[in-house]
């Protein structure tokens, strides 16, 4: 289980339906890995066990229906949160897919914000510290369900990108992040973008957060990095 993020294995070989789970879970703060096919699936989780899956009914090699199961026949997998989605809305198979041990089912075309609600709530049932609602450090907060921030009480209004870099930081407070690690989290790791670029995201963020007469939240690491670290 990832100490930071929730760690979601998407198992999809349609690579449009992929990259939108990608993107939308990846922007919700969790780690992603895909697997194309029932066999490779097998094989990721046995290699790095992930906090949830998300599991294509349809799959090349192997059905999602009989990787679910071997997954259940398991002992060290018989707990792990399985949500199939497939395009079959008949109750029967809705039925079956739940009968082969799937926590939950989602039909084809779905929101990604009715995806994110259902994963929370079978990730709350068996990683409760996983989704919690706040991150909060040395006054300030993240409310992650309604992607608010708040200093001292006071509403910050922050961009996209600055809004990840913060959350990020608040993940993982007084921990000086390289601008490669801030790039991967923020960007991600298939976006090529130069380093400088964080630190002009990081002169945006620290221009919001730090209010008047606030200490500067953000400590400039030399040669290092950044780090959200009010302790110095």
């Amino acid at each position: 289980m990832s100490a930071d993020r929730p760690h979601i294995l998407v198992v999809e070989d349609e690579a449009p339906i992929v990259e939108l789970l990608r993107y939308n879970l990846e922007t919700s703060g969790y780690s992603v890995s895909v697997a194309t096919d029932g066999d490779e699936a097998l094989e990721r989780v046995a290699e790095d066990q992930p906090d949830a899956v998300l599991l294509d009914w349809m799959l090349p090699r192997k059905s999602g229906i009989e990787v679910c199961r071997e997954l259940r026949a398991k002992a060290g997998t018989r707990m792990l949160p399985i949500i199939l989605l497939t395009a079959r809305g008949e109750e029967a198979d809705r039925v079956r897919g739940l009968e082969t041990g799937a926590d939950d089912y989602i039909v084809k075309p779905f929101s990604p914000r009715e995806l994110e609600a259902r994963l929370k709530a079978v990730l709350r049932r068996s990683h409760p510290a996983l989704v919690e609602e706040k991150l909060e450090y040395q006054g300030i907060v993240i409310d992650l369900d309604r992607h608010r921030v708040s200093r001292n009480g006071r509403k910050v209004h922050l961009g996209p990108k600055e809004y990840r870099l913060l959350r990020t930081f608040m993940e993982r407070p007084t921990r000086v992040l390289t601008r490669a690690q801030l790039l991967d989290s923020v960007w991600g790791r298939d976006v090529h973008v130069e380093e400088r670029t964080v630190d002009v995201h990081i002169r945006r963020l620290r221009k919001v957060l730090n209010g008047e007469g606030e200490p500067d939240a953000i400590r400039t690491v030399r040669s290092g990095g950044y780090a959200l670290d009010l302790d110095r």
